[in-house]
């Protein structure tokens, strides 16, 4: 096969798709940090408020991957998508009219259940079903990848709205920019089938076995540090920039970049954190083809793991943000396609959607976690530092849970022919 043919088997419209649904998906979703100072500076509320109703989102998102997974499988992959979007954009539109934190937070479940329908389960099954063997793994990175790309513009693009609108008209504009997601359902197709074994399996029965395998509960287990360093950060990071950076001299090249504030450095470190883990994810895809997965995201763990400990042990400088922005970038999401390609590549492509949706969730279970803990830590000590070590925690003991994991395909049970 030429390498101009391999080309064209990789970037396929399921690809191509399927990686814009995601852009848009996640350029909204990375921008809900840059929002929690001028909600909580319009309210009063303290920061665990605005904190909470973000885990909640996390954590709906997380509950919805897997049921929004069962049901692409069970009704075709377009209605998945079609009820994600419209949750999504209602969810967005509803909130910007939220004037309690009690509100606020029921709400930001329909934005959960709406970003499960448009996220990661559904596409990454969807890419993974339409990609050969041989170029899964790295048509996965590339789809994570997307998600990166929209969050390079993401949070930038609500701090500039923000300069112009009030907090709720801009939630009403990203309500109406997720709808844009259906424009590309043509593009998706129903993809490559399951082997006959697969497809005579069960959804009951490949859940059960999973459930009872050491290595799938290993890998669920091992997720919930990606989740908890990922939504912490994404959630509190541009905060914590503007508050416990030092300033930005005015000689800096930042500054005449016209990135003259801590705000907007907190801003522009969420873009630069998507803009390097393009390339990070799209590697870790190709790493996937050729490597032991469970040993790469040992590494990523580890990289992670020592990146923030650095981090936190440093004075906190506009420079040493950039840096540690591009580093954590770099293994952002590179954890997203070796964790679904290791559940395609052992239970096979069939009910990887629900299979991916339930690891998933425990990401979210961290993510919850992160957000929530955050801003209550915050509350009670003025600043980040002891969850951003329980942070470091967790990420080493990612590290250390992917070892034992038995990397080789499930035995199919397939029930006895009369």
């Amino acid at each position: 096969m030429t390498s101009q043919t391999s080309r064209a088997n990789l970037f396929t419209p399921v690809l191509i798709g399927g990686s814009l649904i995601l852009l848009i998906n996640f350029a909204l979703r990375a921008s809900f940090g840059v929002f929690q100072i001028p909600i909580g500076e319009d309210f009063g509320w303290p920061r665990a408020e605005f904190s909470l109703a973000i885990a909640i989102q996390n954590l709906a998102w997380g509950i919805g991957q897997p049921i929004f997974g069962a049901l692409a499988e069970r009704w075709g992959d377009r209605w998945s998508i079609i009820i994600g979007a419209m949750l999504y954009s209602l969810g967005l539109v509803l909130t910007a009219f939220a004037t309690t934190p009690a509100s606020m937070q029921l709400l930001e479940v329909m934005v959960g259940f709406g970003i499960a329908g448009t996220g990661f389960g559904v596409i990454l099954a969807i890419v993974g079903r339409a990609s050969s063997d041989k170029n899964r793994s790295l048509a996965l990175g590339i789809a994570t990848a997307a998600g990166s790309a929209g969050q390079v513009f993401g949070a930038p693009l609500a701090e500039i709205l923000l300069s112009y609108y009030t907090w709720p008209t801009v939630f009403i504009i990203f309500g109406g920019i997720i709808l844009l997601c259906l424009a590309f359902l043509p593009m998706l197709g129903d993809g490559k089938p399951a082997s006959r074994a697969q497809l005579e399996e069960s959804m009951g029965s490949v859940l059960k076995r999973a459930f009872r395998d050491p290595s799938y509960l290993m890998i669920f287990v091992g997720f919930f540090s990606c989740g908890y360093q990922l939504a912490f950060i994404t959630a509190h990071f541009p905060a914590m920039i503007a508050e416990m950076c030092g300033p930005i001299a005015p000689s800096s090249p930042l500054a005449s970049l016209g990135i003259t504030t801590t705000s907007a450095l907190g801003a522009i470190a969420i873009s630069l954190i998507g803009l390097a883990n393009i390339g990070g994810s799209i590697f870790a895809g190709w790493l996937g083809n050729r490597y032991t997965k469970k040993y790469l995201l040992a590494i990523i763990y580890t990289l992670r793991t020592l990146a923030s400990a650095a981090f936190i042990l440093m004075p906190i400088t506009p420079t040493s943000v950039i840096v540690f922005s591009l580093v954590m970038g770099a293994l952002w999401l590179a954890t997203v396609p070796l964790t679904s390609g290791l559940v395609a590549y052992m239970y096979g492509l069939r009910y990887m959607g629900t299979l991916y949706g339930f690891v998933f969730l425990s990401h979210q279970l961290g993510s919850f976690l992160g957000v929530w803990l955050g801003g209550k830590m915050y509350d009670i000590y003025g600043n980040y530092t002891l969850v951003w070590w329980v942070g470091v925690g967790v990420g080493a003991f990612s590290a250390l849970i992917h070892l034992p994991i038995r990397e080789e395909p499930a035995q199919i049970a397939v029930p006895a022919r009369a």
